[in-house]
């Protein structure tokens, strides 16, 4: 990410291997991924059809909150709220509509937070919509999310607010704050089957940009 005409060599050769996708952070040494620096690997990624994964790290604060293993537990969904905000507000996202990205970590505080970062945009737009005017609430259900959030109502929460088919089975393997037991919490739930079949196949099958009948 550091160099894009490198970055971009790289993906066209994931591309020419017949690998799908990428895996980037939720910053790039400490720079938001809404860098100019940045558009032309996105740019790339839309082009060539690969799916983009952001998964947060060095997360913003970490000298200053060391102690109760804060980083992984605040820091983490604030660096994925980070970046989805940054490529909202910077306009990746707009000028990139074919462009299929995946928060981890069901999208980390963004979606539960969405009412702030609206209010945001809607009383102080001189301070955030200054790369694009368009209202961050528009894009829920034009980005994908996981399923990590071990906690069924907030999954719902989730579902609700993004729809079944942009949520994807996450595990975090194999991390101890993953899912242990990928999924199970799912299926033991009373989501409606119909909605745990996009979760476990084809929401995630979307965002790759692959069909079933690729399997069969």
């Amino acid at each position: 990410m550091q160099d894009s005409e490198e970055a971009i060599k790289e993906l066209e050769r994931i591309k020419s291997i017949g690998l799908v996708g990428v895996q980037i952070g939720s910053n790039i040494n400490d720079k938001n991924l809404s860098e100019d620096e940045f558009y032309p690997i996105f740019e790339a990624c839309s082009r060539l059809g690969l799916a983009v994964m952001i998964h947060p790290w060095q997360m913003m604060g970490f000298d200053s909150m060391t102690k109760y293993w804060l980083p992984w537990l605040v820091g983490m969904p604030a660096e994925t709220s980070r970046a989805a905000c940054s490529m909202i507000f910077g306009g990746v996202l707009e000028r990139l509509p074919n462009l299929r990205v995946c928060f981890s970590h069901a999208g980390g505080s963004f979606l539960p937070t969405l009412g702030r970062i609206e209010h945001g945009y809607n009383c102080r737009p001189d301070l955030v919509a200054i790369d694009n005017q368009v209202n961050p609430r528009d894009y829920v259900g034009k980005f994908w999310v996981d399923s990590i959030t071990h906690d069924i109502d907030a999954l719902k929460y989730i579902l609700n607010m993004q729809g079944a088919k942009r949520v994807c089975l996450g595990s975090d393997y194999p991390f101890p704050l993953g899912d242990l037991e990928i999924g199970k919490f799912i299926e033991e739930s009373d989501i409606p089957m119909n909605q745990i079949e996009d979760i476990f196949c084809h929401a995630t099958m979307e965002w790759l940009g692959l069909e079933l009948n690729d399997f069969l």
